[in-house]
C-alpha cells in the first residue's frame, strides 16, 4: 500500500489507540478526535503523560540490556505505534551497529510514517509490516520478516503497551506462546502492560474511555501480566513496575508506582 492509500484509509470518524498514545507523548501525529479522547483519560488520570513517558524509557533500557547483556540482533516488534525518536532500531543499532528490526502495526497512520522506520545503519536492516498482533500467523508469514530476520537466531519479541489492547476473549496468552514458539532458544520477550492494581477506579474510568470510544481494553494484575512469562527465564529484577526496571541514574524525584501503572518484564526463551 502507498502512502496516499494509506492516507485515503485512516479512520478520523473516532480516536484511535495508537494517535492518543502520540498526543500523550507530545507528538503531532494525531487528530482533534484523538486529542479530545486522550485528554479525557487525562482527567480521569492525570499521570497518563509519566506513564508513556516511562514505557518509553522501559523499551529504550530493555532494549539496550538484550543488545549488551544477551547477544540479541533482531528485535520484532509489533504495536510499533506512530515513530517516536529515538525509535527501537535506533536505540538497538547505538550499541550493534547491524542489527535488525521488524516493525509491525496495523494502523493506516502508522504506515503513512513508516519511512521514519527505515533509516537504518548501513550495517544492520529494519522494515515495516502492515499487520495485527490478533493474526500473529499471518504477521509471521510475511514475506518482508523472513527478508531481515533470521528464525534460525535468536530474537527479542517486543510487546510494549500492546497487549491490554487484547482481551482475554481474544486469548492474549495464546498469541504471544505462538509467538514464541518460532523463536529459537535465546530468544527474548520485553513486554510492558498497564495495570489498574495502584488504583482501581481511575483504571476503569479509563477503560470506560477506551470502550465507548471503540477500543475495547483489558488492563492486567501483576500475576495476569506475569503468565505473559510463563516457561521462560525473567530478568532481574522481574516484573516490576516500569520506572524500577534496571533505572539508569537520574536526579530528581522518582514518579509514584501509582502514576506508572505499568508493570514491565523481560524474560529469555530456554
Amino acid at each position: 500500500m502507498s502512502n496516499s492509500q494509506a492516507a485515503r484509509d485512516i479512520d478520523t470518524s473516532r480516536p484511535h489507540s495508537a494517535r492518543m498514545y502520540d498526543y500523550y507523548l507530545g507528538g503531532k501525529d494525531h487528530f482533534e478526535i484523538d486529542k479530545q479522547a486522550a485528554e479525557r483519560v487525562a482527567e480521569a488520570y492525570p499521570a497518563i503523560f509519566v506513564c508513556a513517558r516511562e514505557n518509553r524509557a522501559f523499551m529504550h533500557r530493555a532494549t539496550r540490556v538484550l543488545a549488551r547483556e544477551h547477544g540479541i540482533r533482531q528485535w520484532l516488534d509489533i504495536g510499533t505505534g506512530i515513530p517516536t525518536e529515538p525509535n527501537l532500531h535506533q536505540v538497538a543499532q547505538s550499541v550493534v551497529p547491524d542489527a535488525r528490526v521488524v516493525y509491525a502495526d496495523n494502523d493506516p497512520l502508522v504506515l503513512k510514517y513508516a519511512e521514519r522506520l527505515m533509516r537504518s545503519t548501513a550495517e544492520g536492516r529494519t522494515t515495516y509490516i502492515e499487520a495485527d498482533v490478533n493474526d500473529p500467523q499471518a504477521l509471521l508469514a510475511a514475506p518482508e520478516l523472513a527478508e531481515v530476520l533470521d528464525l534460525g537466531r535468536p530474537v527479542a519479541l517486543s510487546l510494549n503497551a500492546l497487549m491490554h489492547f487484547v482481551t482475554d476473549a481474544q486469548d492474549p496468552y495464546g498469541i504471544v506462546r505462538r509467538l514464541l514458539d518460532v523463536l529459537p532458544s535465546g530468544s527474548a520477550l520485553a513486554l510492558s502492560h498497564c495495570t489498574p492494581d495502584f488504583d482501581p477506579a481511575t483504571w476503569q474510568k479509563v477503560t470506560d474511555i477506551y470502550t465507548s470510544a471503540g477500543t475495547p481494553v483489558q488492563f492486567r494484575s501483576r500475576a495476569d501480566v506475569a503468565r505473559f512469562f510463563d516457561g521462560l527465564e525473567v530478568l532481574d529484577p522481574g516484573v516490576t513496575v516500569g520506572h524500577r526496571w534496571r533505572p539508569d541514574a537520574v536526579d530528581g524525584d522518582d514518579p509514584t508506582d501509582a502514576e506508572v501503572s505499568l508493570w514491565t518484564g523481560v524474560g529469555i526463551k530456554p
